[in-house]
């Protein structure tokens, strides 16, 4: 299995246990799936945005503008894990490209009817195709680094650079999108999504040589349980949930706080920042030679996060939204990093795709959930009242890890150095 502790006698598993990147990037073939793959999964940090700035200038409405991305993140949380399963079953490609096409073909007419000025539930009957068929690219490299490595100590620093370059998307992002949105057209930004989600997205499912095997047919049964059953992914998944909310959270109220001072421009620069740390983070997460174990740096890694977030709502000045944007996100990669770095252990390999994508569609319903709420206290409350969000959902969170801790241990079977009942024997995966 790919959790075993004895790595690829290659190039691609380092003699030695420090992690580096330097290493992680020689690993042979890893570039012809990055490359395409970063352009693929750049488009997911714009779509939300996109689609609350393009909504709140046709609507004047942030509630319909988070209602309208929120129909699209909780039809990605619902429909993403299945993906992953037929991905991990009949291989990434043949999921990738009709998924692809409908992205594309949604988002266009998602675009029309909002300059239409059309109904708000013909907004959401073309949001659940958009949202319900956006590319699982991220999960998708995930699955293809643990293919590669297979249980090497350079698992953790595959997980830190995915996480570095999820975060480098949403520093670019948002970006991207602020700026076509306000400086070209408010249907720029979602517009450019789907015509960077249409061409990453081919060019990332031409990389066959790189996917992960698929499993044959006698194996299909044990390899292919749902990731779902396990206990521990389903602890990540409300771990994950909560993440979502920091990001949903910020979103539209980082977007009105920047109207209600007449700087909209800013918005892409503060969420930018808070980006920025998540990323900056996530670099320094991934080059430490871990001596503590997963579970427990999440634990407090994600207490950090809690109460980072939980001083947001009482920042009214753009240089203390900033440093508490930046500490936010350097609190959140740490949190992301050691999830799915746990699924190493907790997840057999031919359910690892399904696993990943069901933590990426808990941030998409997490933050579909939070740019919903938010969206309405913004505009029923106001003054900041959307930061009390992303506190909520992570305090939440945070009660629930520490109850159900003890289920992101890996079960013995996933170890052959793992025997009896020691459940505190660590995991050895960074």
């Amino acid at each position: 299995m790919a959790s075993t502790v004895t790595s690829e006698p290659s190039t691609n598993s380092p003699a030695s246990s420090r992690p580096g990147y330097g290493q992680l990037l020689r690993t042979r073939g890893a570039w012809t799936f990055l490359l395409p793959g970063f352009a693929a999964r750049q488009p997911f940090a714009m779509l939300t945005l996109s689609i609350v700035l393009l909504v709140q200038h046709t609507t004047g409405s942030y509630g319909a503008a988070g209602a309208a991305a929120a129909v699209t993140g909780v039809s990605m949380a619902l429909f993403a894990p299945y993906s992953g399963r037929l991905a991990d079953r009949y291989g990434q490609r043949t999921v990738l490209i009709p998924g692809v096409l409908v992205h594309t073909l949604s988002g266009v007419g998602l675009t029309v009817l909002a300059l239409a000025h059309a109904p708000l539930w013909a907004l959401f009957a073309a949001a659940v195709p958009t949202g319900a068929s956006v590319p699982q690219v991220g999960p998708m490299v995930r699955a293809r680094w643990g293919a590669k490595l297979k249980g090497s100590p350079l698992m953790t620093t595959a997980a830190a650079f995915e996480s570095v370059t999820d975060e480098l998307t949403f520093v670019v992002g948002p970006l991207l999108a602020t700026a076509l949105c306000t400086a070209v057209h408010p249907a720029g930004g979602l517009l450019t999504e789907a015509t960077l989600t249409l061409v990453g997205g081919l060019l990332f499912a031409a990389q066959r040589g790189t996917q992960p095997p698929v499993a044959p047919a006698g194996h299909a049964r044990v390899e292919h349980a749902p990731a779902l059953r396990v206990p521990g992914v389903r602890v990540l998944i409300v771990t994950f949930l909560g993440i979502g909310s920091v990001f949903g959270g910020m979103q539209v109220s980082l977007a009105a706080f920047t109207e209600s001072i007449g700087e909209p421009g800013l918005n892409g620069v503060l969420y930018g920042v808070f980006a920025a740390g998540n990323m900056l983070s996530g670099v320094v997460c991934g080059a430490v030679a871990w001596k503590v174990a997963p579970q427990r740096r999440l634990l407090v890694g994600y207490a950090a996060l809690a109460l980072a977030a939980s001083g947001l709502w009482a920042a009214h000045s753009v240089l203390l939204l900033a440093g508490l944007g930046l500490l936010v996100g350097m609190c959140i990669a740490p949190a992301l990093i050691t999830g799915y770095t746990l699924v190493e252990g907790l997840v057999p390999a031919g359910a690892r795709t399904e696993a990943f994508t069901w933590l990426t569609g808990a941030v998409a319903l997490g933050q579909a959930a939070a740019v919903t709420v938010a969206g309405q206290l913004e505009d029923r409350v106001g003054g900041g009242a959307g930061f009390l969000v992303p506190m909520a959902g992570t305090v939440l969170a945070l009660v629930t890890l520490v109850a159900l801790r003890s289920r992101l241990v890996a079960p013995a079977r996933e170890r052959t150095v793992a025997r009896g009942v020691g459940h505190r024997e660590p995991v050895a995966v960074d």
